[in-house]
């Protein structure tokens, strides 16, 4: 009604009818109403008028009919396929792939939930296989790490955050691997009827039989989507990289992936360099340079801190032309070479041509406020260096990622 009183067609006013009251109003996550808006932007645009069968893909399937008789739309609905195509969303055709892999997935852990608890014929018995797997967990499980140790090699520095950042993970890792270390143990004895099978150790006994994470552990974990043979298999890894901290001191490129929490880090990281040159930490940021090396690198940086250990998914990084570029078929992921964090004065940072990428820990892109303030999954945004606008990027769904789900 209100539309017919103005000359020309008010996009700006319905996009933000659309997208920030009417749906977006109804989007919490900040990172899903940027994508609202940027899927509202191909539908409310002056070209949709301007041209003729304005394109919403590339393939052209996909188009605005013009004006005509009834039954000319009916035709062109028809027309469409029956499957809708991962481009009509803006998706690169890999997301057919993902879909699939979760839709296979979620049918696999289906049927695992009616595997039966007794076993038939000459095999091991759920019991024995659960024992077997305990001994070989607890077998690679080392001890605790030392903290008193750790505090008199690693004091509290006002010049040197990280050894704060140190000392916090490995509390939390202690926390958690008792936690695993006590189970095991537990279950052990409980299938020998030395102790009662408790229904959360009953279910570390069913969770462990179809290998998914327990409950028990998950509630002091990371986050991790992994299934049980891959999360111990990254746990012993993030264990390790700790120890190795340790025996070795600050090392020079650091796992980003292999902290339990993420953000104690970058926290640090800027603490040091506010410090450093006596800048409110309020007033500081992050500028990304994407390096040439792939893991390793002989030396430490002025300032900041070199990371390696995210993937990117839904995009791959041009090595050659350093950029963000377009996935090959079938490769679902791509590894972002050491990427250098470099604090700075938000204000004297100059605008270039990127896409703004959210890093996640887990691919599942949601989390909860934790009483930190930090979400359990957004770790933080990324610039990295492009040739297309974001709109391309943003509707592709391209996102870096701490960590696999394998």
């Amino acid at each position: 009604m209100f539309l017919n009183e103005y000359e020309d067609i008010p996009f700006d006013a319905l996009t933000y009818l659309t997208g920030e009251c009417n749906y977006g109003g109804r989007v919490t996550d900040d990172k899903d109403r940027r994508l609202l808006l940027s899927l509202l932007s191909k539908f409310y645009s002056d070209d949709l008028i301007d041209t003729a069968r304005y394109n919403f893909s590339d393939s052209g399937d996909y188009f605005c009919p013009d004006h005509g008789p009834y039954n000319t739309y009916i035709e062109y609905i028809r027309s469409l396929p029956i499957i809708p195509h991962p481009e009509v969303f803006g998706l690169h055709e890999n997301a057919d792939i993902t879909k699939d892999n979760q839709e296979t997935q979620s049918l696999f852990d289906g049927i695992l939930l009616t595997l039966p608890r007794q076993s038939g014929g000459g095999g091991k018995s759920p019991s024995e296989t659960i024992q077997e797997l305990a001994t070989d967990i607890l077998s690679k499980l080392p001890d605790d790490f030392n903290l008193e140790y750790v505090m008199e090699k690693y004091p509290v520095m006002y010049s040197e955050s990280m050894n704060t950042v140190l000392r916090q993970e490995l509390i939390r890792f202690n926390r958690l691997t008792a936690v695993v270390r006590d189970s095991l143990r537990n279950i052990q004895k409980a299938i020998k009827g030395l102790v009662v099978m408790s229904s959360e150790l009953e279910d570390v006994f069913d969770s462990m039989l179809i290998g998914k994470v327990p409950a028990m552990w998950a509630a002091k974990s990371y986050p991790s989507l992994k299934p049980m043979g891959g999360y111990v298999a990254d746990l012993l890894a993030r264990l390790q990289f700790l120890q190795d901290w340790i025996d070795t001191g600050s090392p020079n490129v650091f796992w980003l992936s292999g902290f339990y929490f993420t953000q104690s880090f970058l926290t640090g990281v800027s603490q040091n360099y506010a410090r450093k040159y006596t800048i409110p930490i309020d007033h500081l940021g992050f500028e990304f340079e994407i390096t040439s090396y792939e893991e390793q690198v002989d030396h430490k940086p002025e300032d900041g801190a070199y990371v390696y250990g995210l993937f990117i998914e839904g995009a791959r990084w041009d090595r050659e032309n350093m950029k963000v570029n377009e996935s090959n078929p079938k490769i679902l992921f791509d590894t972002i070479p050491v990427t250098w964090l470099k604090p700075g004065r938000k204000s004297d940072f100059k605008p270039a041509p990127t896409y703004t990428c959210p890093v996640y820990k887990t691919s599942a892109r949601r989390g909860t406020l934790s009483t930190t303030g930090h979400s359990t999954n957004f770790v933080m945004l990324m610039e990295l260096p492009s040739d297309r606008p974001q709109a391309h990027w943003i509707n592709r769904g391209v996102a870096a990622l701490c960590q696999l789900d394998d």
